[in-house]
């Protein structure tokens, strides 16, 4: 029978035990910190108080050559801990597909060069917005018509680019070109150029006509790709019902607002060249065979010269016949 002595060190083990399970070690609340959001922050153009429209979707400037605009753009911390980021301006340009991009840090030369934020360092307080102002200095020799741009906005790996886009005061052109059209297998491949000095948004019109009539038409519809001044990019329209054996004229037909439009063509033969090369092999298989027939059966019909003597044997054989003829006479 357990002693009373025993069973009170188990109860007062037991409680030890518990405690210590239950305090947490000193120092490993700061050891392993609940890390903030990686989206607990956001920037964007700063609203205004009267505005109730829930903002703008992107910074528009305009004024012209030798002036200075100005707005704000708005960091904005929904998380429980501080935030720093680093702000800088940056050109923008079309990527190859035509997605809307912006330079490194030292790749700028326009909007992004002329823009100067208030302070190149923000530190936001948790659940707090920061206002930072920024300015635009238009160059004197700047050529008139849109310079989009971005603010560029980083903390630690994460990026944010609020777009800005400045439009130079003076004459403004429209101007796009569709070029190098080609097909290939079920698509046809182009590129888009703006020629102007606007950003445009294209739209396209695609048809293609063969030997016996019309195979597709395509009405105008408007691509998802802003062409920025100066930009060109690649892009490709899918047919994938093209057909598999037909000379084919492929005519594209691009517009946008201002006027700007053009067309190009192409041709392409389509031709399903595993049957014709089966079929091309077989020929000549079969004409090879019958010159091998032909030339042994001359082999084995001779002339008038009997079997197996040839006409020269048998010639031959006749002036032999004849000298000997000669001199018997």
């Amino acid at each position: 029978m357990p002693s009373p002595t025993g069973h009170a060190a188990r109860l007062v083990l037991a409680v030890l035990l518990f405690t210590f399970a239950m305090t947490p070690v000193a120092g490993a609340a700061a050891r392993r910190p609940t890390p903030a959001s990686a989206a607990s922050w956001t920037a964007q153009p700063a609203v205004s108080g009267s505005r109730t429209d829930g903002g703008r979707p992107y910074f528009y400037l305009e004024g012209p050559p030798g002036t200075v605009l100005q707005d704000r753009l708005s960091v904005i911390n929904s998380g429980t801990a501080p935030v720093t980021v680093r702000l800088r301006g940056a050109d923008a340009y079309n990527a190859e597909d035509g997605d809307f991009a912006v330079r490194g840090g030292k790749g700028s030369t326009g909007t992004g060069a002329w823009l100067r934020t208030a302070a190149a360092e923000v530190t936001v307080p948790a659940r707090t917005r920061a206002d930072v102002p920024f300015s635009v200095t238009v160059p004197t020799g700047a050529s008139p018509g849109d310079h989009p741009g971005a603010i560029v906005v980083r903390s630690g790996d994460r990026s944010v680019g609020v777009r800005l886009q400045l439009r130079v005061g003076g004459p403004t052109l429209a101007a796009l070109t569709v070029e190098d059209v080609t097909v290939s297998g079920q698509a046809i491949h182009y590129t888009l150029v703006n020629r102007g000095n606007t950003v445009l948004a294209p739209r396209i019109a695609v048809g293609a006509d063969g030997v016996f009539g019309t195979l597709l038409r395509r009405e105008a519809r408007t691509l998802p790709v802003e062409l920025l001044p100066g930009q060109r990019v690649r892009l490709g329209e899918p047919w994938r019902d093209a057909p598999a054996l037909d000379s084919v004229t492929v005519r594209l037909s691009v517009t946008a607002a201002g006027g700007a439009h053009s067309e190009a063509t192409a041709r392409a033969a389509f031709v399903p060249w595993a049957p014709v090369t089966g079929g091309a092999l077989l020929l000549l298989a079969a004409v090879a065979a019958g010159a091998y027939r032909l030339r042994r059966s001359r082999r084995r019909s001779p002339d008038d010269g009997g079997p197996g003597q040839s006409s020269g044997d048998q010639r031959h054989s006749e002036r032999r016949h004849l000298v000997k003829a000669g001199a018997e006479s």
